[in-house]
């Protein structure tokens, strides 16, 4: 059968659905290859949030159509790109197959189709491609499939597809869709499976996570839907640490942040964007909250469960940014004193409302470089002695493996979702749960020893 390399740029959800598609293909008996040089089928699964993701997957399939000048191909796009720009990407690069957002449970149909119609040598006389980005009702129930590695112990969960909010700088809700999400039952279902297969961790995935189920389920005992659904993930038996993202800031009510309360599986890490500390770049942002709303919603949370870890997203350069409003954003960073952040460069992305703002209101690039390299100064000052406070401490963490720089070296993460790099057997604690004692901490990385159990 045919080889298959699938490549990924962008977010968690990005990853899970690339993890269904490699699933459906195994299951027709494809062969998954890590190298492109040995595939027959080449897809890219990319992100339009952010230009640099684009630029990267173009670029990318410049160099795969090359290929296809020594041997025959499938080549194509799937995801957010894909959806956005649809047929417009065949005339920008040779192309046989363009996939949006609610369609991956069609790719292997399509490549299929495509290799039919290569040996009919109906190709011989003119070039077939397949396009597809329509909608399609109840294609938030199809990414449900998981390939896991050897011992692998944490697992990402599609719980929605969609998003209702608009925020004026984001492509999303023009890529996937309006707010569609699963029942609890079959996601608790597909947590049971994960969990008698070895995984301890599960990280529930939407684009608005919290606002799980608003418009399909009702409120139950003052629960929202999506602590419905926390309650019941957290009594799968096997599962011992519960994660989600990407929340906003208008989901955390009440019954959320008593959750943390009383649900000891969550994770004490919230990943929490804020974007902009300016009340006046937040109203232009279509953010509905202010930065003091933000700070007394972190207070709560941080009462809820205290030592809990706070991220954040921050975009810098909004169009009409000013120094004051740049200023608003630094001091709430210097107050709240994330955990940690991605900060990130505005820029535009078409069809979204800021990329229609008015020219004069556009920042210069230097200007957002240097406020990037700012705040990123501020978080990082902020956030090292967290790191440093933990030495001499022990941490749980959950082993994943083989540490990124050094084979020799294993690495996990703490329930703040810090990383620990240590020396260990690799079969012996891959995919386990247990305490390390902290003994450095370098480029907010914790170093340490196992504590070996008697």
């Amino acid at each position: 059968m045919p080889r298959v390399h699938i490549k990924t740029y962008g977010c968690q959800m990005n990853e899970r659905d690339s993890e269904q598609v490699s699933q459906m293909f195994v299951e027709r008996g494809y062969t998954l290859t890590r190298n492109e040089n040995d595939a027959d089928v080449i897809l890219i699964n990319t992100c339009s949030v952010r230009d640099q993701a684009e630029q990267k997957a173009l670029g990318k399939m410049g160099l795969m159509n090359r290929m296809r000048r020594h041997r025959p191909l499938i080549t194509g796009f799937m995801g957010c790109m894909a959806q956005s720009r649809g047929a417009e990407l065949l005339e920008r690069t040779t192309l046989d197959l363009v996939v949006g957002t609610q369609k991956y449970h069609r790719v292997v149909d399509y490549v299929e189709q495509i290799f039919r119609k290569r040996e009919e040598r109906q190709m011989d006389e003119e070039r077939f491609s397949i396009v597809d980005v329509e909608e399609e009702s109840e294609s938030q129930g199809t990414i449900r499939d998981h390939i896991l590695k050897e011992q692998q112990a944490s697992a990402f969960v599609s719980i929605m597809q969609g998003c209702n909010m608009k925020c004026t700088f984001c492509i999303v809700p023009y890529t996937r869709g309006s707010e569609r999400s699963r029942p609890i039952a079959e996601i608790v279902d597909e947590v049971r499976h994960l969990a008698a297969r070895g995984v301890k961790e599960v990280t529930l995935l939407g684009q608005i996570v919290n606002l799980y189920g608003r418009h399909e389920f009702s409120v139950v005992d003052e629960k929202s839907p999506f602590v419905q659904l926390l309650e019941a993930v957290h009594e799968v038996d096997g599962i011992e640490r519960i994660r989600f993202t990407s929340p906003h800031p208008i989901g955390y009510k009440s019954d959320l942040i008593n959750a943390f309360t009383r649900l000891p599986k969550l994770a004490e890490h919230v990943h929490l964007p804020l974007q902009s500390g300016s009340d006046a770049i937040l109203k232009r942002m279509h953010r509905p909250y202010t930065g003091a709303k933000f700070e007394e919603l972190v207070e709560r949370i941080r009462a809820a469960r205290p030592g809990i870890a706070v991220t954040t997203d921050l975009i810098v350069g909004f169009p009409g940014e000013t120094d004051a409003d740049y200023q608003a954003t630094r001091d709430l960073c210097e107050r709240v004193r994330f955990d940690n952040a991605f900060i990130f460069r505005y820029s535009k992305r078409r069809d979204t409302p800021a990329a229609e703002m008015d020219e004069s209101l556009q920042l210069p690039e230097k200007v957002k470089e240097e406020r990037n390299q700012d705040l990123l100064d501020v978080i990082n000052r902020l956030a090292w002695p967290r790191y440093e406070a933990l030495v001499g401490q022990q941490v749980e963490i959950l082993c994943e493996g083989q540490s990124r720089n050094s084979e020799e070296r294993l690495s996990g993460r703490t329930r703040t979702n810090k990383i620990v790099v240590f020396e260990g057997d690799l079969r012996r604690h891959k995919g386990e749960i247990f305490n390390v004692n902290v003994t450095s901490t370098s480029n907010f990385t914790l170093y340490g020893d196992p504590v070996l159990a008697h």
